[in-house]
């Protein structure tokens, strides 16, 4: 019985390379990075706000995020259910967890590649001023962990249907409400009529307020927290979904 990393290790390679060998990657990267650039200059006021940092750049990653990502996840699980290849993958020496989070780590590590080739806006910023890069790293952290928790919604609804745009728009749907969540106009209608443990309770599920934390230079264990158990939870569901249908 191979070790449990490895076999882990081998079917998320299989599945990193298997996105590069489509034209549809390279597309998903450069429409991640012109919507990217296009946001920061055209919308954040990049240089007409006459500071150097990368605000402008960052502030729109959850809504480029909440389409692109789903794009990616909604592949994961509908497309091997559909044409039956789930039972092939079963019948390797790998187990359902194994193979979850294969798939998971592969389709993050492909995001992290499209967000690490934003790295002209870092060295731009950097030859305009001198920014607090301590912090600009931050930020590229919690991007890619709110990738990452996107990408674990997105696996769970892809596990749910063997379509694919069922599952993508299930996945905007769901992330959508976990962004929202901390928003004003969410928690001032809930908080009129739910006790303020509940609103908290609300507010604190939003990918948005953690992000925003992480983003502005303040690494604090609540959102490396949060992110893991909702990544965790999402991951979970998705095994558990899978293994309860493994008969359909």
């Amino acid at each position: 019985m191979a070790h449990p990393l490895r076999t882990t290790g081998i079917i998320l390679r299989r599945e990193l390379a298997s996105y590069f060998a489509t034209p549809l990657a390279y597309v998903f990267i450069l429409i991640f990075l012109a919507l990217s650039a296009a946001f920061s200059f055209y919308f954040g006021g990049f240089f007409e706000r006459g500071q150097a940092d990368l605000e402008p750049f960052f502030t729109f990653h959850p809504w480029l995020y909440l389409f692109l990502v789903p794009a990616i996840s909604m592949r994961l699980w509908a497309e091997e259910r559909k044409s039956g290849s789930i039972e092939l993958l079963l019948t390797q020496p790998v187990t359902l967890a194994e193979a979850v989070v294969a798939k998971f780590l592969a389709a993050w590590a492909f995001t992290a590649v499209a967000l690490a080739l934003t790295f002209p806006m870092w060295i731009t910023v950097n030859y305009l001023g001198s920014p607090d890069n301590g912090a600009i790293l931050a930020a590229y952290l919690g991007s890619l962990l709110m990738a990452g928790g996107f990408l674990a919604v997105g696996s769970y609804t892809s596990a749910l249907t063997r379509s694919q745009v069922v599952a993508f728009i299930l996945a905007v749907v769901i992330c959508f409400g976990f962004i929202m969540a901390g928003f004003p106009i969410v928690l001032d209608a809930v908080r009129g009529w739910a006790p303020a443990a509940l609103t908290d309770a609300i507010a604190s599920l939003s990918f948005y307020t953690h992000f925003i934390s992480i983003e502005k230079g303040v690494i604090d264990l609540r959102d490396l927290v949060f992110f893991g158990l909702e990544i965790g939870f999402f991951l979970t569901a998705t095994a558990l979904v899978l293994e309860l249908r493994k008969a359909d």
